[in-house]
């Protein structure tokens, strides 16, 4: 692609690949990262996250930068999944669990683009399964969902101090489980 044809570099393809050639990434935006990085951090099958900044227009973006609301990046949870052990639709199953999809630019107390909901896809299987889900999720549904689906782009990885950070303890230095199958509530605090 280039900037040749008018793309700057942080909306490009997410040219990069698992650490294993039978794991395939995830990418989901819903609401702070911090509560759904855990959430799939317990999925069975989930063999690794990061939380970043896709799909906006400013290359290298820092959380400061991204909380101003000026570059229209969202907060993602990026994971590594090995689909002969958790299908893709497992983890579609909790992205539509874990947060509001009819809630435009909010999550809760969290205002602002970065905290939209998307589901952005490395393929297109994963496309046309995330849209089936989001047509019957709809269902269930009497707002309008406003999920947006596309192609998973740039990934920026957080600042350290935010990965795992619920795991790490949060700002309280309370550390939730990140165990597979722990469905122990989360608490997302600063």
């Amino acid at each position: 692609m280039g900037t040749s044809g008018g793309v700057t570099p942080a909306l490009e393809q997410d040219m990069d690949t698992p650490d294993n050639p039978n794991y395939e990434f995830a990418e989901f935006g819903a609401g702070c990262f911090w509560g759904v990085e855990l959430a799939f951090q317990r999925v069975e099958g989930v063999v690794k996250t990061e939380v970043g900044y896709s799909q906006g227009h400013t290359p290298d973006p820092n959380y400061k930068l991204v909380c101003s609301g000026t570059t229209n990046h969202v907060e993602v949870v990026r994971l590594q999944f090995d689909p002969s052990v958790c299908p893709y639709t497992n983890l579609l199953a909790l992205f539509w669990s874990r947060h509001d999809p009819t809630s435009i630019n909010r999550q809760g107390n969290d205002v602002g683009a970065q905290y939209r909901s998307g589901i952005y896809y490395y393929n297109e299987t994963q496309a046309r399964l995330a849209q089936e889900s989001k047509e019957a999720k709809q269902l269930e549904l009497k707002e309008k969902i406003v999920t947006e689906i596309l192609p998973a782009k740039r990934f920026y990885r957080a600042e350290e101090y935010h990965q795992q950070y619920l795991e790490k303890g949060g700002g309280q230095g309370n550390k939730q489980s990140a165990a597979k199958g722990c469905n122990d509530t989360i608490r997302c605090y600063g």
